[in-house]
């Protein structure tokens, strides 16, 4: 998507926590955050920054205000194949199969058991899941993406839903598994979506996301180097660019946010993920280092009710 792209917004104040509900005029700003990509000197571009603030009580990492589009499709209806190479829309078997494995294993999975994939995209993880021998359903709030999963992938139109988590509807207890997989940091009000999300799910049910980490120690690197250059800009989140990340989460935001839902943290891990900035010898040095510290670029957990 190009930057010179115009988008209108609205900017929602935000008052408290998404996830343990501490009150923000406690918490830190951490920097500026601007509208593009920043580089490496920041104040030489033009745009608009927000805020970005930290949560002390639960390490969420957000943008203060949140900046949200008059029309949501300015932010996902891009079509994938602008954003995307040809490969991507081919399908390989290995395709989310770790996360599956995992879930079986929680679930005592039995065939036939009805899976959701929250922002689905073009449908692999869907394809996926049903290969596995789940009754696999989704939705996803990007037209382009959805139009792509209909005619490239083949999903029917009664398995794949068109929309955003607070307009799509599902009974009460309909899923035995659920996935986010790297979407949970695209809502505006994540807190709101996973408790939507848990009335659909099954009593002994699981559900799985995937977030970038509020302790990445690559972010970290970058925000120092802003500071000793001078600037107060920081590297977190991207609320008005692509990707368009709203937050960035830690261990103690969905420990926080399971006493208000009652929710149970099953499992927990993280992923290293990749290395930017350091000269490339020093690669398998940071990446052991950010797996021996928890210091990576996601963090994943599984949560039951």
């Amino acid at each position: 998507m190009s930057e010179l792209k115009s988008i209108s917004y609205h900017f929602e104040e935000v008052l408290h926590c998404e996830m343990c509900g501490e009150s923000s005029a406690k918490h830190r700003i951490i920097g500026q955050r601007l509208n593009k990509s920043q580089g490496s000197r920041p104040r030489k571009k033009d745009g608009i920054t927000v805020s970005i603030k930290k949560c002390r009580n639960c390490k969420l990492i957000y943008s203060s205000p949140q900046p949200i589009p008059f029309d949501i499709q300015d932010h996902y209806g891009v079509p994938p194949e602008s954003y995307w190479k040809p490969e991507y829309f081919g399908f390989d078997s290995s395709y989310f199969s770790g996360q599956i494995s995992k879930a079986k294993k929680l679930l005592d999975f039995k065939p036939g058991m009805r899976a959701l994939d929250i922002g689905a995209g073009i449908g692999k993880c869907m394809i996926s899941l049903k290969n596995a021998g789940f009754d696999a359903f989704g939705f996803e709030p990007s037209r382009p993406y959805w139009e792509r999963a209909l005619s490239k992938m083949k999903i029917s139109e009664d398995r794949l839903r068109l929309g955003m988590i607070e307009e799509v509807e599902y009974e009460e207890g309909s899923f035995d598994f659920i996935t986010f997989g790297a979407v949970f940091e695209h809502l505006y009000h994540p807190a709101a979506g996973l408790e939507k999300a848990f009335k659909w799910l099954k009593p002994g049910g699981v559900i799985h996301i995937e977030v970038p980490s509020s302790n990445y120690m690559m972010a970290k690197l970058v925000n120092l180097f802003y500071r000793l250059t001078g600037t107060n800009y920081v590297t977190n989140l991207s609320p008005m660019h692509v990707p368009f990340h709203l937050y960035e989460f830690a261990y103690d935001s969905f420990d926080q946010l399971s006493k208000r839902l009652g929710y149970t943290i099953v499992h927990h891990e993280y992923m290293v993920g990749d290395v930017f900035y350091p000269p490339r010898i020093l690669h398998g040095v940071f990446k052991k280092i950010m797996k021996w510290s928890n210091t990576g670029m996601q963090i994943i957990v599984w949560l039951t009710k």
